[in-house]
């Protein structure tokens, strides 16, 4: 009768918590091991990072490339930000696109300086980080994939980032909040729509 008193739920409860706890630290070390050796980065990244680099317009560039032996087009597209970040003045952040086959495969953020640790863990278990948005006058928090040194972007995030003049990301630095702001204006809509078949999106 004592396990079903207060105290034993109790400490049910604290067990359950620091068990869920310890999942979801454990789960964050292990993909950041995967992330640098490279198997959860974006798929194929060296094959991403060959290849032509050509003006997108406004502050983007488009690296494409094709697979000698099957042909396949990869095709990643690069933006910077406006700013520097506090932890780390000398890097900007970056946010890449990147498409294969004609289709989106996934857009990633990257910071430049470590990243805090995961908020929440995602409905299979994953490490995410809830960072906040803002697509011009809109804003609102998003949960984005966590692996020690990038969040992987939402698809409608994305879709928002093509057609917003003003886009920033608040997000958990290891020494607190850091926000990058980016200005995404003046992409060639026609080449994203062509190579990733992506639209702007208005939140």
């Amino acid at each position: 009768m004592s396990f079903f008193s207060n105290s034993g739920c109790k400490r049910l409860l604290s067990r359950f918590g620091l068990l869920s706890f310890l999942f979801v630290c454990t789960s964050a070390v292990y993909l950041h091991a995967q992330y640098d050796s490279g198997p959860n980065g974006p798929p194929d990244r060296p094959q991403y990072d060959q290849g032509d680099r050509s003006s997108a317009g406004g502050n983007w560039w488009e690296f494409d490339s094709e697979d000698r032996m099957t042909a396949v087009r990869r095709v990643r597209f690069e933006i910077t930000s406006d700013n520097s970040l506090r932890d780390n003045r000398a890097v900007q952040s970056r946010i890449e696109i990147f498409c294969e086959k004609g289709k989106f495969k996934g857009s990633e953020f990257s910071p430049g300086i470590m990243l805090g640790p995961p908020t929440h863990p995602g409905l299979w278990g994953q490490p995410k980080m809830e960072v906040k948005v803002r697509v011009d006058n809109s804003h609102g928090n998003r949960g984005w994939n966590w692996n020690g040194r990038s969040l992987s972007m939402d698809k409608n995030s994305t879709r928002e980032l093509l057609g917003a003049q003003i886009f920033r990301i608040e997000f958990l630095g290891r020494n607190g909040p850091e926000i990058a702001e980016f200005s995404p204006g003046g992409l060639y809509l026609n080449q994203i729509t062509q190579a990733c078949e992506l639209t702007p999106k208005r939140p």
